[in-house]
């Protein structure tokens, strides 16, 4: 079972998204705040951290260069879930090592999917290089 960590400093939108998940079979940590955020991804190692960009301490682009530094959770995915919608904000948080960006509102059947997609890639990453699935050729 997969670990997502919500980073998301709106407590409605943080247990609906708690709710969603565990209800999607995920385990779920909650960070309300960057240090709070670095902490628990420091402690649990999550599959995916679901990053918004504006936190009150640190701006999300911060906290995935951060993520991204650091060996125990340089591997794990991210999504950047924001109101920002502007392209140079998109920009930044690929340049700072997000995998996807999703912005609000969307659909949470969406962000699902794409959970799904970036886990899968990381499924993908950790597969011994000797373990290609030849149906696909």
């Amino acid at each position: 079972m997969a670990r997502i960590l919500v980073v998301e400093d709106e407590p409605d939108l943080r247990e609906l998204l708690d709710g969603g998940l565990r209800a999607a079979g995920y385990q779920v940590d909650l960070a309300e705040d960057g240090r709070q955020a670095l902490r628990l991804a420091a402690d649990h190692r999550p599959d995916l951290v679901l990053l918004d960009l504006m936190l009150p301490d640190f701006d999300g682009t911060e906290i995935c260069r951060r993520l991204r530094r650091d060996e125990t959770t340089a591997d794990s995915g991210v999504i950047v879930v924001s109101a920002k919608t502007d392209l140079l904000d998109r920009i930044a948080a690929f340049e700072q090592g997000a995998d996807d960006y999703v912005t609000k509102p969307y659909s949470f059947r969406e962000l699902l999917l794409r959970i799904q997609a970036v886990l899968r890639r990381s499924d993908a990453d950790l597969k011994p290089s000797g373990t290609a699935d030849l149906r696909r050729r």
